[in-house]
């Protein structure tokens, strides 16, 4: 009994110490408009995107539903995503003939043939069959996340309105919409609901019997909607990319009225004279993430159990679950910074104001808050990941098939998980990773004929490993080391062992296919990696041709040593000893990997030679990895390598896409230098709908804050918010920074609830730049060193206790 009123009195008290960490919200915590996401704006959008509104509107998810809403007065869309909705199918794309041709290739590297070992590389070492569809992967096996379809509300009326607000509050997770017409004021309210996995919609009025409106759906393709017991069902079957069925679906859209009456026409519904209407709407798939068999055929049995329970649910109680629920979350950390005169502006006022000051404080903490907002929306414990596009797309086609592209991409989507807080969204990608080890191993075996697993640059929902269609992106033999790095940083930041027992086969395995994959060079005696690309940038070999492939790029040599690091690290964590055979082999290998120099021109080096750039100026940046998100260049740790990383980045310039940039976000907050950092921010932000974008001159950020790549992609979004964080708190050595990286400009602020590695929450104020208030709350019995400028200090601290650093550090 004494034992269980300690735990409650040490529960409690965690409960207290929560709360009062999180009291100071951002009150500037919303996107706002003063017109429909369809209202007649100027805009010079790229070419990419047909359906320039959808940038307009605002987006809510719970991990499995999406739905962008544009708040139109007479004619609301809702266009709609359910998470798994995929054509294609599981395939074969291993290719057993590409094993046979290593060897030569490799000679012909070494040897400085590069014309006839690209000719080789391109001919061999690919997939079977037609991969992705070099990006249009919609008819083919290999499949495209599309659009679920739109869900319309016609209220017929073209009467003029006034009074007109459209917001989203990225705390609570509801999008508002509020206009008075016809002297009666209109509100709606839309969230996504994860506790009742539905997406619900309510309309009031101030005045009875005012709410009438047609209810439909519909998608552009492979659909059949049905009206009829007072709801609207959607459903269809899309291709399997091989002449027959692939993933089946179906939509519920059930309204709910107070007052009034509902009729059926045709394929819609007629909602007459309600007071109020509360629209549930519910989506699922047959898929399921089980190689190779990715079917659920309880689907239909488990959606119709979800829309009955929420559909009898009180809306009231709905909106008390997700508020809750999503609060919950995006309370745990917060970003203020004084100093902004423009905080009242509508969003879209807000990132023009932006464009000539540069320094519009509330912009950044409303852009930092949002990149949480959208991981929290779309990746949810059971869920599929956040894909290129999070959860939101509005194609047949979607961009690049809206995949999970490694050679970046998806590994940027989940750099803020950990920093900011949201560490359970983390574990969506740990399912698929752990999911792809299977499929992987095929591919080492029969691709390479080698041990372990491994993957490619891109990988979908069926289990796709095997390279891509052409080795000059294709051949991303990085990407398996790169997607383990996430299975290390979730137990970096948690310290949760039981956790590294279940990943620590996965990173095994990981490292049985570098053991074969890497070579001794004839040259230096080192293992490399090869035939390998440093993703999607070229160079003049020194026989006059352009080529891709080498031995021994930089981020190759980068990537794997980051995963032998984390292995050894979580073999001592879990008590592996030395002795034992796989640890001494990791251990030597790690010793004899190759690693990057530094160029006549004091650069760190791309690839193993000094090779002339085709692109000078890329947007990939991967040879420098280790400076981030890796940890092998420092400050600290490696001075000569941070000042080479420092000339890689002046000499590729601050352009780039909507990532690249993100990602040159974090570079410059590594190498403290956070003036830089603010002014790769502010070039990450720059309005598409003034400026303009296209491919050549790269991205921005569009109306409702999504970034353009172009076209758009969220991870541009993701990467800025770990930007934003890296800023102000590094965790990446043996100590905790405290504003590594604060730009001049952010005199004062305050930020809650940032987490560092080893189970730490700190919570930081600063006047005129100085640190005035910092406390660190710890989940665990451990060490931990703090540095703030030049002064370090060391605490032991206990589990469930708070302290307070400024005494530590002044």
């Amino acid at each position: 009994m004494f034992k269980i009123k300690i735990a409650i009195t040490f529960f409690l008290l965690l409960l207290l110490i929560n709360s009062n960490r999180l009291s100071g919200q951002n009150n500037h915590a919303k996107l706002w408009y003063d017109h429909p996401a369809n209202a007649s704006v100027k805009d010079t959008l790229d070419g990419w995107i047909n359906d320039p509104e959808w940038l307009k509107a605002l987006p809510v998810g719970n991990g499995f539903i999406g739905a962008m809403v544009f708040g139109d007065v007479n004619r609301e869309r809702l266009q709609l995503n359910e998470k798994s909705l995929w054509s294609g199918s599981n395939d074969d794309n291993d290719n057993p003939e590409a094993s046979k041709y290593l060897g030569q290739i490799r000679q012909l590297l070494f040897e400085g043939k590069y014309k006839e070992a690209t000719a080789l590389t391109n001919k061999t070492q690919v997939c079977k069959g037609v991969g992705s569809g070099s990006g249009n992967g919609a008819a083919v096996p290999y499949g495209c996340y599309q659009t679920l379809g739109d869900l319309w509300l016609d209220f017929n009326t073209k009467s003029a309105y006034s009074n007109y607000y459209r917001a989203l509050d990225l705390i609570n997770g509801i999008a508002l919409t509020k206009y008075r017409q016809n002297n009666i004021e209109f509100t709606r309210e839309v969230f996504a609901s994860n506790p009742d996995k539905a997406l619900v919609i309510r309309l009031t009025a101030d005045k009875a019997n005012a709410i009438s409106f047609a209810l439909s759906v519909n998608r552009p393709e492979k659909f059949t909607t049905i009206a009829g017991n007072n709801r609207l069902v959607m459903s269809g079957t899309l291709t399997n990319g091989k002449g027959g069925d692939g993933m089946k679906y179906k939509l519920y859209a059930v309204p709910v009225i107070n007052g009034g009456s509902i009729k059926q026409d045709g394929n819609k519904l007629i909602v007459s004279k309600a007071n109020a209407v509360t629209i549930i709407v519910t989506a699922a798939t047959n898929y399921r993430l089980h190689y190779p068999d990715y079917v659920n055929n309880n689907f239909e049995g488990e959606l119709n159990a979800i829309t009955n329970k929420a559909v009898s649910t009180p809306y009231n109680t709905l909106k008390e679950n997700h508020v809750k629920d999503f609060s919950s979350f995006m309370k745990r950390s917060s970003l203020q910074l004084a100093g902004s005169s423009t905080e009242n502006l509508p969003t879209n006022k807000l990132l023009e104001e932006n464009l000539h000051t540069n320094n519009e404080s509330s912009l950044y903490s409303l852009y930092y808050q949002f990149g949480r907002y959208v991981l929290l929306s779309s990746s949810r414990e059971g869920s599929l990941p956040a894909n290129l596009q999070g959860i939101w797309a509005n194609k047949i086609q979607t961009p690049w098939n809206g995949d999970y592209h490694t050679d970046i991409n998806v590994q940027m989507n989940y750099w803020p998980s950990e920093v900011t807080n949201l560490s359970e969204c983390d574990m969506q990608l740990i399912d698929l990773i752990e999911s792809l080890v299977t499929p992987g191993t095929k591919t080492a075996s029969v691709q390479y004929n080698m041990h372990g697993w491994c993957i490619h640059p891109i990988t979908n929902v069926w289990g796709y490993t095997a390279p891509g269609e052409d080795p000059s992106w294709g051949l991303h033999v990085g990407a398996t080391a790169w997607m383990c790095q996430h299975l290390w940083e979730h137990y970096a930041f948690t310290s949760d062992t039981a956790y590294l027992r279940r990943v620590y086969p996965i990173l095994q395995k990981a490292c049985l296919f570098y053991f074969d994959w890497l070579v001794k060079d004839p040259s230096s005696g080192k293992l490399v990696s090869g035939p390998a690309s440093s993703p999607e940038n070229s160079f003049v070999a020194p026989d006059g041709s352009i080529a891709s492939i080498s031995m021994g790029p930089s981020h190759d040599q980068e990537v794997i040593r980051d995963l032998f690091n984390n292995t050894l690290q979580a073999a001592q964590v879990l008590n592996i000893n030395s002795s034992d055979d796989f640890v001494h082999q990791l251990q030597q290998t790690n010793n004899e990997l190759a690693m990057p120099g530094i160029g006549k021109d004091g650069r760190l080096m791309e690839w193993a030679q000094e090779f002339k750039e085709v692109e000078p100026h890329h947007r990939h940046t991967s040879h420098l990895f280790a400076l981030y998100p890796g940890d092998e260049i420092t400050l600290d740790k490696t001075p000569a390598l941070a000042e080479a990383a420092k000339k890689s980045l002046e000499a590729r310039g601050d352009d780039g896409t909507g990532w690249s940039l993100a990602w040159k976000i974090n570079f410059w907050a590594r190498l403290h230098d956070g003036d830089h950092a603010l002014k790769l921010l502010n070039r990450l932000l720059k309005p598409v709908h003034v400026a303009g974008v296209a491919m050549n001159n790269a991205g921005g950020t569009y109306n409702n804050l999504f970034c353009a790549h172009p076209p758009f992609q969220l991870d541009g979004n993701f990467g800025a918010a770990a930007g934003i964080a890296e800023m102000l708190l590094q965790s990446h050595e043996n100590f905790i920074e405290l504003l590594p990286a604060l730009p001049a400009s952010w005199k004062d602020g305050s930020i809650n609830g940032l987490c560092a590695r080893g189970g730490f929450v700190i919570d930081m104020q600063w006047k005129n730049g100085k640190l005035v208030q910092a406390t660190l709350f710890s989940k665990n019995d451990s060490l931990c060193t703090i540095k703030y400028g030049a002064k370090k200090a060391t605490l032991k601290t206990k589990a469930g206790a708070q302290y307070n650093l400024i005494d530590l550090i002044q």
